[in-house]
């Protein structure tokens, strides 16, 4: 506080030369290295003095000495500098996602009302708003207006289960789908399968299976809004800390869950994710007596899960609270089995006594009526968990913005 200015200016370019050594030593000749920390030496001796001429004197042959060391160096433009900047940031960013927060995309509507799916709604075209409201609508809800029109007469390539559209991923990150033909390559939609039959393409591959598979061009394929699903963060770091807690919404991999990859139509990939809300930890033995879950043959006592079950409030979407798998599934797929596909069944979760990384857990979606869940491919084990939803990012118009719970 009471350092001469002259004093500390002189420190700090003492400082700044130290920093320079280590900077560009490796760009450095020996005789410069030796030159810079002799001049160095002089200056702190002339501080230490008290001498402020030859501070001076020493701090100007320290400053040339530096500026003259690499004399061939091109300084650093504007462009170098603000790529090192996007570079790092990006660093930072990536390193973020894998190691502590990351960013998860709902992709369907089993977590509704607490987290919303992406949504298909038909509109004609002719009631859509203006290009500033449907912009608005984008930046603040996620609400995108698609028209898709078949440009050419094709013939649709139905599979032998009757489907024809395909998720996919864009960019490792947004949910996309493509409809197969015989005739041409596949068609790019711009948001997943469920919500494309939603706004028109579901009455469009009807019409063409009843036609021999024929599309004719000038289809109507879609048109109508897709509201995006909700950008939630996931706590990658939690689990590190903490085992998992019931009544909590997460999010697993589906790695080695059979039921999952069995039910998947090649629409579901290896490396996808699923959230929902954790209803059961090692240990516990469930059953479905609708209304309620049961967790060892009682009322579990979390908050979540009983609102559920009671339909209350926004959770009077599925008025009949928790029930079993419905059994109409095994009609069309026959060789799969339900976990919990009656009032009788029950589902024991491996506790402690299973082998590291085999512990399970036990996922049901809040909107029980349009989930597939435990109650169809089983549990999740440990090794499967990526953590805890903590907050929903974006739309910011939902109602659901904030932290999950």
């Amino acid at each position: 506080m009471f350092t001469a200015k002259w004093k500390k200016n002189a420190r700090h370019l003492a400082k700044g030369a130290r920093k320079f050594l280590h900077y560009k030593r490796d760009l450095l000749k020996p005789d410069r290295i030796d030159e810079i920390e002799a001049r160095r030496a002089d200056l702190l001796a002339a501080v230490k003095a008290g001498d402020r001429a030859k501070t001076d004197e020493a701090s100007k042959q320290l400053r040339a000495v530096c500026e003259n060391a690499l004399p061939r160096e091109k300084p650093t433009g504007w462009l170098e500098e603000n790529v090192e900047v996007m570079f790092v940031a990006i660093v930072i960013a990536l390193g973020l996602r894998a190691y502590y927060l990351q960013p998860f995309r709902i992709p369907t509507g089993s977590m509704q009302p607490t987290l919303n799916g992406i949504i298909g709604n038909p509109l004609p075209k002719a009631e859509w708003p203006s290009f500033p409201v449907r912009a608005a609508e984008y930046v603040l809800r996620g609400r995108r207006y698609v028209h898709v029109v078949n440009d050419q007469d094709r013939t649709v390539a139905f599979d032998g289960r009757g489907n024809a559209v395909y998720d996919m991923q864009h960019m490792h990150f947004f949910s996309r789908s493509a409809l197969n033909f015989h005739d041409s390559a596949p068609m790019r939609l711009p948001a997943p399968g469920g919500p494309m039959k939603e706004t028109g393409l579901l009455d469009a591959l009807r019409d063409a299976r009843n036609n021999g598979g024929r599309l004719p061009a000038g289809t109507v394929l879609a048109e109508g809004t897709i509201d995006s699903g909700d950008l939630v963060l996931v706590n990658k770091f939690a689990y590190h800390f903490r085992r998992p807690d019931r009544g909590e919404v997460f999010v697993f991999d589906t790695r080695g869950i059979r039921g999952i990859h069995e039910r998947s139509d090649g629409e579901q990939g290896g490396g996808s994710h699923y959230i929902k809300r954790l209803v059961g930890v090692p240990g516990d033995t469930l059953a479905i007596q609708p209304p309620h879950l049961l967790i060892d043959g009682k009322l579990p006592s979390e908050p979540e899960i009983l609102r559920i079950a009671g339909a209350e409030g926004k959770y009077s979407l599925n008025p009949e609270g928790f029930t079993p798998a419905d059994p109409r599934e095994l009609t069309i797929r026959t060789h799969l089995r339900h976990y919990l596909g009656d009032t009788d069944a029950t589902l024991t979760l491996r506790g402690d006594d299973a082998p590291p990384g085999l512990r399970e857990y036990a996922a049901l979606g809040d909107n029980t009526g349009n989930s597939l869940d435990t109650r169809y491919w089983g549990p999740v084990s440990e090794f499967n968990l990526l953590g805890p939803a903590a907050f929903s990012l974006w739309p910011v118009t939902t109602g659901h913005w904030g932290f999950i719970r």
